[in-house]
């Protein structure tokens, strides 16, 4: 599954193609609460047709209706704002008197879209120029940590790589995991050298290696928007990944387990030669504590830890499996995730 941004792109390159006239907006600043946040992008068809979103919905309409009423008949790109006075925050749904800013560019086969999509399917991180005064688009690498600029004369976006998320193990829950978080902006890969799970595989479009999972660790040079789930349950493919992960910059590296079996598994870890800081590092009993049983709802907690981490949310906020005591009699391995 197609990130949004990604889906933005692709879907506006085949608009061009069939010689279908159409507009991509991008958010380019927002003031008090907004709905979606800077750089998010929507593209527009001439006919009305949509993808992506800018906003709750409000000002799609207001596109949409523009659109219909009059066309797509610009040929630069031009600056808009909506929801600067309080009836427009009203009548656009824009919270607390918020304000949203969205640059508007006609698409062509200028815009260089076909190109872009092309690096990115190479994994290239890429920053994308825009001329505001006569829409001429530049392509060229971009650094990590580079941010979406707006100036008088230029509008500078940058795409791709999406987060990356190497999950170790093929079974169901890895299934359940996959299919959430390609929706949620992660390249996804799986890795599983055991014949016998890699035959149950059914998700296509999730490409499943079958080499060793430290191997691929190290193959992938995981960096700061990388993150490795082990869910085997087995030691001896789930450590030596574990291992080579906690040595990279990856922001999440987790593990499936009971506390006891992590507790076993930081041990075995420190004897890697892993510093202790190394081995902190490690989330295991995995995911945020919201009740979950089922491999979806596992699924979810995983998820949900992660894009606290992700997102920097502070540790006192949030309340981990680990931190989740077991009530007398029940299935502490349920609680802890299925692990045992």
């Amino acid at each position: 599954m197609d990130s949004i941004d990604l889906e933005v792109l692709k879907t506006s390159a085949g608009w061009i193609a069939a010689g279908q006239r159409c507009e991509l907006i991008t958010v380019i600043k927002t003031w008090g609460s907004s709905p979606r946040p800077v750089g998010a992008t929507l593209a527009i068809c001439e006919d009305g047709t949509v993808v992506g979103s800018v906003s709750g919905g409000c000002i799609e309409d207001d596109l949409i209706a523009r659109v219909q009423r009059e066309g797509i008949t610009a040929a630069v790109p031009r600056i808009v704002s909506y929801g600067i006075t309080a009836d427009e925050a009203h009548r656009f749904g824009l919270p607390c008197g918020g304000t949203i800013e969205l640059a508007i560019e006609p698409l062509s086969q200028q815009s260089r879209l076909d190109e872009l999509l092309q690096r990115l399917e190479q994994h290239q991180l890429v920053q994308r120029r825009l001329d505001l005064r006569t829409g001429a688009v530049e392509l060229s690498p971009a650094s990590a940590g580079t941010q979406l600029q707006i100036s008088e004369h230029a509008l500078v976006t940058v795409h791709g790589p999406r987060w990356r998320l190497l999950i170790i193990g093929a079974g169901q829950l890895s299934r359940f995991l996959a299919q959430i978080a390609s929706a949620m902006d992660y390249h996804v890969i799986v890795c599983d050298p055991r014949e016998e799970y890699r035959a149950g595989w059914t998700l296509a479009e999730v490409p499943l290696l079958h080499e060793m999972p430290d191997d691929v660790v190290i193959s992938l040079q995981l960096d700061h928007r990388s993150a490795v789930v082990a869910l085997t349950h087995d030691p001896k493919l789930d450590d030596l990944a574990l291992m080579e992960a906690l040595r990279s910059d990856a922001f999440y590296v987790g593990a499936i387990g009971s506390r006891q079996n992590n507790a076993k598994r930081r041990e075995r870890l420190l004897q890697f030669d892993l510093s202790a800081e190394q081995v902190a590092r490690l989330h295991g009993p995995i995911g945020l504590y919201i009740g979950s049983k089922t491999p979806a709802e596992i699924a979810i907690s995983i998820l949900a830890e992660m894009t606290a981490i992700k997102n920097a949310v502070p540790a006192s906020l949030l309340v981990p499996h680990a931190a989740t005591p077991a009530a007398p009699g029940s299935n502490a391995c349920a609680i802890e995730l299925g692990a045992a």
